[in-house]
């Protein structure tokens, strides 16, 4: 968490701390892949792999609800199969993806305030039972990518402190 957290406060692009954050991941969680896609309009579209093939990123793409992972992003919650998750009926098999044929899937959305900004999967070649630790670990991360996303689109160089300051004690005074 403490290197993803700095990974928010430099200045570095986005592209590459989506894949630093996808490493980190794979590190930690001792996964076989993570995929992170983020929600363009209606469409979920893949941004950063531990496996990245250029051909891939930016061109896979799913609807709000289509398989699993569009349907974490609908749904806006965490989702665990810890077997045969290419059987599950929500499944949508891309034959460009190996990852499709992987066992364990764990996904979460990636939350920006209270809306869905993407959605963040790691998946196991074998069955995987996912421990409770590994589902908040990848639902902190989920959120921390969020406030990274946030974070690209803001203006950091016009930050300034009394804005923020202004901004606190208005809401302050009202109170």
């Amino acid at each position: 968490m403490q290197k993803i957290s700095r990974l928010m406060a430099r200045e570095i692009q986005i592209d590459e701390a989506l894949k630093n954050i996808v490493s980190l991941v794979v590190e930690f969680m001792q996964c076989d892949s993570c995929l992170l896609y983020l929600l363009n309009e209606k469409d979920l579209v893949l941004c950063a792999s531990n496996h990245p093939r250029p051909d891939m990123i930016g061109r896979v793409k799913l609807k709000l609800g289509e398989g699993l992972t569009g349907w974490v992003a609908r749904e806006r919650r965490l989702l665990s199969l810890s077997r045969e998750a290419y059987l599950d009926p929500r499944f949508k098999l891309f034959a460009d993806l190996p990852e499709d044929t992987y066992e364990a899937f764990l996904s979460a959305p990636v939350l920006l305030g209270n809306r869905v900004a993407g959605v963040i999967n790691v998946q196991h070649r074998e069955a995987h039972f996912h421990t409770g630790g590994e589902m908040e670990l990848l639902t902190t991360v989920g959120e921390q990518v969020g406030c990274l996303v946030a974070l690209a689109f803001a203006d950091t160089g016009s930050f300034r402190t009394s804005d923020v300051l202004d901004r606190l004690m208005s809401t302050v005074r009202r109170v």
